[in-house]
């Protein structure tokens, strides 16, 4: 019996050993393949870098390339989405979790949800250059590209808050409902500082995903490579870094370019992780003061 008892420990431990070397493999791989993009896309494009290129707009005439319009037209869509997505999605999680009652209609608008965080980005395309630029008469603009990328990502910023608002315990409310507090002013003042990573985490995947989008832009926001103001700029055609990137290396055979346009994007997904970081950070160190 005891060396039954001997062989089935001495299985659970080899069981044990092989999942943590599985898991280890795994984690070591995935740092691998981040350490590669990184140092192969830095090395392809630091070195073809430079002032002249970050600073001007393309000119056609002298033959210069220049990214300036890029970089602004990529600013101006990720400010000009998240100012439409974040309340419309922090909104739409706050009435799903705290106040809808009928069970059926959050199911429904939770399916619709994922339905459309499923759809394929270039169908979105087609569809906000059918409504925004022809329907509404928009034209091709940063604004149509806009929109278009708002409700791409309303899903994920909805249910990534939604599900931080579940994690809010709900003795918190009650606490709160308690001491006379109305129900808005428990969701503003009790609910939502609890839930303030779920709303960051919506914000990082907002970023990154309008960082990399370009197909549904194609068809929005096109890809002029004009320098404009925010509110001029967000009615006019504009090409973000991605899109560019598109153009320069399938289109004029500009690999280095491109490569330079890859780095500045991975720079950028760095800082908008690491500023998200820092703002968690500061949130959580203000809620318990």
């Amino acid at each position: 019996m005891r060396s039954v008892n001997a062989q089935i420990n001495a299985i659970r431990k080899m069981k044990i050993v092989l999942l943590r070397v599985l898991c280890g493999i795994s984690a070591a791989f995935t740092c691998a393949l981040v350490l590669f993009l990184l140092v192969y896309i830095f090395a392809k494009g630091i070195p073809n870098l430079s002032w002249e290129l970050l600073s001007t707009e393309p000119s056609y005439l002298s033959g210069t390339i220049g990214i300036l319009p890029d970089i602004l037209n990529t600013v101006y869509m990720i400010v000009a989405t998240l100012v439409f997505v974040l309340p419309l999605g922090v909104g739409a999680a706050v009435y799903l979790t705290e106040y809808a009652q009928n069970k059926r209609i959050v199911a429904a608008i939770e399916y619709a949800a994922e339905t459309l965080s499923g759809i394929p980005s270039i169908i979105y395309g087609l569809v906000g250059m059918l409504f925004f630029c022809q329907f509404l008469n928009m034209q091709t603009s940063l604004l149509a590209g806009a929109l278009t990328l708002v409700i791409m990502n309303l899903p994920t910023v909805m249910r990534t808050t939604q599900e931080s608002l579940k994690t809010v315990p709900q003795s918190y409310r009650e606490g709160a409902f308690g001491l006379g507090a109305g129900k808005w002013r428990v969701i503003r003042t009790v609910v939502l500082p609890g839930c303030i990573d779920g709303v960051i985490t919506g914000c990082i995947l907002s970023v990154g995903r309008i960082l990399g989008e370009s197909a549904a832009l194609l068809f929005t926001a096109g890809f002029a490579h004009a320098l404009n103001g925010f509110l001029e700029g967000l009615g006019s055609a504009g090409a973000t870094l991605t899109v560019s990137l598109y153009v320069y290396a399938k289109e004029q055979g500009e690999f280095g370019v491109a490569f330079a346009i890859a780095a500045i994007l991975m720079i950028l997904t760095l800082l908008v992780n690491l500023l998200a970081m820092l703002v968690g950070r500061w949130f959580k160190r203000r809620q318990k003061l």
